[in-house]
């Protein structure tokens, strides 16, 4: 008769049921764990790949990690990249998710000021936008999204179209970081707004 498991100098016979439902499942596991890597590759079923495959440890998952110079470059690159845009962001989701300007309301000269310099400058289709001449900036509901607010440009001759400053900022992060643009895009910019 074989020697009974002992659990801590406890024969397994004398544990309680929980006990022993504790002990057997992680032996049985050692138990196929070392079975699976002495089975010959061949032979293997898809399901039996997938539990080998997670026992495997010659390939451990790739996580980033902080002393890995690519990563850490690239989280450089990504928090230099945030700094420098945070200012113009917060002032553009400031004039618009605030009540500091009402529907229709022109901006203040300094915020005006802002938002050309460092926004619509950067817009893909500034020169279409601003059309015959730049009279102001206002913030209004959009005229087909009506629940939204965003940024127009209101022309000299009268005539207004809307601008989206996250656009804006795409084209000025592709324009001062292009080997960083795209990964920063995809990784702090909604999806669908290209």
């Amino acid at each position: 008769m074989a020697a009974p498991l002992l659990l801590r100098g406890v024969p397994l016979q004398r544990l309680s049921l929980a006990a022993r439902l504790l002990v057997q499942p992680s032996r049985q596991f050692c138990l196929a764990a070392a079975y699976e890597s002495n089975k010959p590759e061949e032979n293997v079923s898809s399901a039996e790949k997938t539990t080998t495959t997670l026992l495997n440890v010659k390939h451990p998952p790739r996580y980033h990690r902080l002393d890995d110079p690519d990563y850490r470059r690239w989280r450089d690159k990504e928090e230099e990249i945030l700094r420098d845009i945070e200012p113009i962001t917060s002032l553009a989701k400031d004039i618009i998710h605030s009540d500091r300007y009402t529907d229709g309301e022109r901006l203040t000269v300094e915020d005006e000021k802002a938002v050309v310099e460092k926004l619509l400058a950067y817009h893909p289709h500034s020169e279409d936008k601003i059309g015959c001449g730049l009279d102001s900036i206002m913030v209004d509901r959009h005229p087909q999204f009506r629940q939204s607010r965003c940024l127009f440009v209101v022309r000299t001759d009268g005539g207004w179209i809307d601008f989206s400053y996250q656009k804006c900022l795409r084209a000025y992060i592709r324009d001062k970081y292009p080997s960083h643009a795209e990964r920063f895009i995809r990784e702090h910019f909604k999806r669908g707004s290209s």
